[in-house]
């Protein structure tokens, strides 16, 4: 399959590691241009191409760059780029760490609506809840009873079910969470973040959660500060 992953940060970078590992045909983008990304073709066989090409490169195209930066993202970014092609969100909002006040999704959009908006394209919510060197190191063959299990959220069935083949490839389970409007129950201070949970666990962990965002993960007027220092 051919993938294209914009953004080569620790979840793209992983991700660009893996999907390359396994036989995908995977074209790589960031913010500063094709030329930055030789070190991890060379790691990975990945093609470096721009923003632009990669939107245009994939079967799957994987969108994970800060959330703050969506919006500086080349207008009309998937104009013309067919209704078939996945666009996947791997985003979650850091008001306080990296991404400060976004309004809408403060005042009760979904993330993951917030980027579809943006990019102008259905996206599929996945890859959110994991920590980057736990996507990379704990993958597990299929009936190993410590698979981890990751939540897929979007509302198209057919798009859903690629990005779950993709997690089984990967040694996750995957498990259906619903449209995307229910993917406020991965996002950060849910039960299922970074909770390396079962199949199970992450059915229930997406059943107890509550919409109403803790204070922790709600901007202030400092915001944003640092991971190490929110603000």
């Amino acid at each position: 399959m051919k993938i294209a992953i914009i953004g080569a940060g620790n979840i793209g970078g992983t991700l660009t590691r893996r999907f390359s590992a396994l036989g995908h045909k995977v074209f790589v983008a960031n913010s500063r241009g094709p030329q930055t990304l030789g070190e991890l073709a060379a790691e990975t066989g990945a093609t470096p191409v721009t923003v632009e090409q990669a939107a245009r490169s994939g079967e799957v195209v994987i969108v994970t760059i800060p959330m703050k930066k969506i919006p500086s993202l080349p207008k009309a970014l998937f104009a013309g780029v067919p209704k078939e092609v996945v666009v996947v969100d791997t985003n979650n909002y850091y008001p306080q760490q990296r991404d400060g006040r976004i309004d809408d999704i403060e005042n009760g959009m979904v993330e993951s609506r917030w980027v579809e908006k943006q990019l102008g394209h259905p996206v599929v919510k996945a890859f959110n809840n994991i920590y980057a060197e736990h996507l990379d190191k704990l993958g597990r063959p299929r009936g190993d009873a410590r698979r981890i299990a990751l939540p897929v959220a979007g509302d198209d069935p057919a798009a859903k079910a690629i990005v779950l083949r993709l997690l089984d490839e990967l040694g996750f389970d995957g498990v259906d969470a619903g449209g995307l409007d229910e993917s406020w129950r991965q996002q950060p201070g849910t039960p299922v973040y970074t909770t390396d949970l079962n199949a199970e666990g992450v059915r229930h962990a997406l059943a107890k959660a509550t919409k109403q965002r803790k204070p922790e993960w709600r901007a202030t007027p400092y915001s944003p500060g640092t991971f190490e220092a929110p603000a």
